[in-house]
């Protein structure tokens, strides 16, 4: 059995697409396999939502678990501002120990 990974996601209001949504989750999906990987959970961030930040979930998650791999589809799921993009990059990798796979610019064969 492949070792787990944790996927993490985005949505404004306006990305209420379930069509959308699913292939962002394939994607995610496809990508883990291609390295090695089951995408065990994916942390879906609700902008706008009452529910707690999934970002802390995650983190939590990773605190709590054997997890120490995380996949996005791209920094801008994170944040809009690179210095905070940088910043939670940062807080996962080098205070939790993880590594951040970034989907973006990947060639696909």
């Amino acid at each position: 059995m492949p070792p787990a990974m944790y996927g993490f996601m985005r949505l404004t209001p306006s990305d209420d697409s379930q069509d959308e949504n699913e292939a962002i989750r394939r994607e995610l999906e496809v990508h883990a396999s291609r390295e090695g990987f089951a995408l065990e959970r994916l942390f879906i961030e609700r902008l706008g939502a009452e529910e707690e930040s999934a970002f802390f979930t995650l983190v939590d998650a990773l605190k709590t678990t054997e997890v120490k791999h995380v996949i996005v589809p791209s920094l801008w799921h994170f944040a809009r501002l690179p210095g905070l993009q940088a910043a939670m990059r940062e807080h996962i990798e080098k205070e939790l120990g993880a590594r951040l796979w970034i989907v973006q610019g990947v060639k696909t064969p």
